[in-house]
């Protein structure tokens, strides 16, 4: 019997660092919100049949109205965690797979996102996404002095979407013993092993005010192709 794969987004941050009295997943890019970049990526991955997004709860009627009926929008709650746990709740029980995506990386292709999918509907129980770290890295202690060189050939930095056996995930914010910033974090805290899968340099998180710009620069340069891929722009337009 083939499995069936939703995603869940949790959009109610408020995203101080971005410098606005909006939440974060409703700053605009190219004039819209980039939760609506985010899950309009989501719907453009054949393997994903459902998206639930988790929206701040004084815009929740707001979101409905953005999203439209094929998107089922939930109150979010005071942690990235308490979101993705309300949005798990309400999955269909036919889900038994399932994608975490940020709403702050509205640029992540949908390649990688069925990439990420491909790998968790093939049997893998946990995936992420991941980059090389280009930068030497340097160990520090509490005087901000150097105490050691991190060997960063086996260090990646993480992105988003991340994909979960249903039942895995749920047992892992269950059982979570902390706050952490990713939810495969929560499922590490379980003994499971996560498969890392290639990332995308345009799966990039808008945090601050200069990410949006670098954001704005990468639809100017790119656009989508047929194949779920980030293709250079025809010089003169963006057609």
């Amino acid at each position: 019997m083939s499995r069936r794969l939703a995603a869940v987004v949790p959009a109610a941050g408020r995203g101080e660092r971005l410098g606005a009295a909006v939440p974060k997943a409703m700053h605009l890019l190219a004039g819209e919100p980039l939760l609506v970049h985010a899950v309009r990526a989501l719907q453009a991955a054949p393997s994903v049949a459902a998206v639930v997004v988790a929206a701040p709860p004084s815009q929740q009627q707001e979101v409905c109205a953005l999203l439209g009926p094929r998107v089922c929008v939930v109150p979010g709650g005071a942690t990235r965690q308490e979101s993705v746990a309300r949005s798990l709740a309400v999955l269909a029980s036919e889900v038994d797979a399932v994608l975490v995506h940020d709403a702050a990386r509205p640029l992540t292709p949908p390649s990688l996102i069925e990439s990420v999918a491909s790998a968790v509907l093939g049997g893998e129980r946990a995936v992420v996404p991941g980059l090389p770290i280009p930068d030497t890295v340097k160990q520090v202690d509490a005087a901000g002095r150097v105490v050691g060189t991190v060997d960063r050939a086996g260090l990646r930095a993480i992105q988003t979407p991340q994909g979960f056996e249903r039942a895995l995930l749920q047992r892992a914010h269950a059982g979570a013993r902390s706050e952490l910033t990713d939810d495969a974090g929560l499922v590490e805290q379980l003994g499971q092993s996560v498969l890392v899968v290639p990332g995308d340099d345009a799966a990039f998180k808008v945090t601050r005010p200069g990410d949006l710009a670098r954001a704005e620069a990468f639809l100017d340069r790119f656009k989508l192709g047929p194949d779920g891929c980030w293709r250079p722009r025809e010089a003169g337009g963006h057609g």
